[in-house]
């Protein structure tokens, strides 16, 4: 909170990864908590129906939100490198073309946001009775997302620094509004879904506003101020390198979650319902381990700027061993919990329980193959290649997706909702092995470049 930078390329690994990693899980788990009770309050308030509505929505905003979130991931590695060689001026102009990007990013998915969604939401054949509700969340989301950009880069810009505390008790804030708010629209107002995403607008503005306070105190040359807000050429041109391709991954990636959404439709209304519970239950297990991608990205990156490359090895285990013991934990706990815990989003249909069982099952047992992937993709961008992942996970998660889709899905004895939820494991297996062993090969290459 005091503006300065962690020390990442010093001193013992584990504790400094550890306590480094421990805020980012618990903001992740904050924001799902308040992302969840949207649908716990419509859930109990509205019905399935409305629950289906608003988790039908989630793959197709990640599609579209994902590109800008990528440049912010740019700016984070950016700031890394700086920080790690010691180019003060560099870091405080990366940080001043970061904001003003973000307003614009913001601008643009707001615009595409508000009048396309029902379009978009039409083309994933979301199911008739949630479309016009799913189109109205979608619509009051998107004018919130210049405050969701300028959140999402200075807490890059924050965590770059070694600074995981401010963006937890930020989001503990804006969170604590959100559900205060949900339950002033929906239940004194019945404005049922519409609801929920104005609440979720209102906090996202909160969590802005602290963002940019945080930036202007630090006393580093992570210190925002506004009267030198300008777009460097050179900074932008480093933030698009690393963030472009890490935005068109995660677009990518989203696409083929959106395909998948789309054949899940297709079953009905209430698996759909099912669905969007157990992901919305995932979520948790996904951004615990998620966040070792963020602590190895991040530790990657400010050490590779100091030349420390044999540190780099110790991080990449470190974090390798971290994720998949949480991952394989948490899967199973959530999984033993799991109708108990569908039972909090759902009160209306054991069929749609049922369902999501099916879901959880599938997915949370090989849940840690994801969280090794995440995290060989961090530790690659830390390096400074984005291309890389990007094109593997195009390969490895799209490809065997959408082949999977149109061929498999299509075999009449393979046409079901488990099998198409098989596709999720075989993606995270193959892209994590495809990306451990570039990670490698790109290892010896500096370390002969240093020689």
């Amino acid at each position: 909170m005091h503006g300065r930078s962690s020390d990442m390329c010093e001193g013992p690994l584990i504790s400094k990864i550890i306590l480094y990693t421990i805020p980012i899980i618990l903001t992740g788990v904050l924001q799902l908590l308040f992302n969840a009770a949207d649908l716990v309050v419509v859930g109990r308030c509205c019905g399935s129906n409305s629950v289906g509505a608003v988790g039908s929505t989630g793959a197709l905003i990640n599609l579209m939100v994902n590109m800008f979130i990528g440049l912010s991931v740019g700016a984070g590695v950016t700031v890394a490198h700086g920080i790690g060689s010691g180019r003060n001026d560099d870091v405080s102009k990366t940080v001043h073309t970061a904001i003003p990007t973000a307003l614009i990013s913001g601008a643009v998915l707001t615009v595409i946001g508000v009048f396309f969604s029902e379009s978009f939401l039409q083309m994933m054949k979301t199911p008739s009775q949630q479309l016009h509700l799913a189109a109205s969340y979608m619509r009051i989301y998107f004018c919130g997302t210049i405050a969701s950009m300028i959140y999402n880069f200075g807490s890059a810009i924050l965590r770059a620094a070694g600074d995981t505390k401010s963006p937890l008790f930020f989001l503990t804030a804006a969170g604590v509004l959100n559900v205060l708010l949900n339950l002033i629209f929906v239940i004194f107002f019945k404005m049922d879904v519409a609801g929920v995403a104005l609440a979720t607008i209102i906090s996202q503005i909160l969590s802005a506003v602290l963002i940019i306070i945080a930036l202007m105190k630090r006393e580093d040359a992570c210190r925002l101020e506004i009267k030198k807000l300008h777009i460097y050429r050179r900074q932008l041109k480093r933030i698009l390198q690393i963030g472009f391709p890490a935005g068109i991954q995660g677009s990518l990636f989203s696409a083929s979650n959106v395909i998948i959404q789309s054949s899940i439709n297709s079953f009905g209304p209430i698996v759909n319902s099912g669905n969007a519970a157990a992901q919305n239950i995932e979520g948790f297990v996904y951004t615990s381990m998620n966040s070792y991608s963020q602590t190895a990205l991040n530790f990657t990156g400010q050490n590779f700027g100091a030349g420390k490359i044999d540190r780099i090895r110790k991080i990449m285990w470190i974090c390798l061993i971290s994720v998949f013991c949480t991952g394989a934990a948490l899967g199973l706990i959530a999984l033993f919990f799991g109708k108990s815990l569908l039972g909090i989003y759902i009160t209306d249909s054991q069929e749609a329980i049922k369902y999501g069982m099916v879901r959880m099952t599938y997915i949370m047992l090989p849940y840690f193959l994801c969280g090794l992937m995440d995290v060989t993709t961090g530790l690659i961008r830390g390096l400074g290649s984005s291309v890389l992942p990007m094109l593997i996970t195009v390969a490895g998660v799209v490809g065997i997706r959408l082949g999977w889709i149109y061929i498999v899905f299509r075999i009449p004895e393979y046409h079901s909702i488990k099998s198409l939820y098989l596709s999720y494991a075989i993606s995270w297996a193959a892209t994590f092995l495809t990306e451990l062993f570039v990670f490698k090969i790109l290892m010896r290459k500096i370390k002969k470049q240093q020689k």
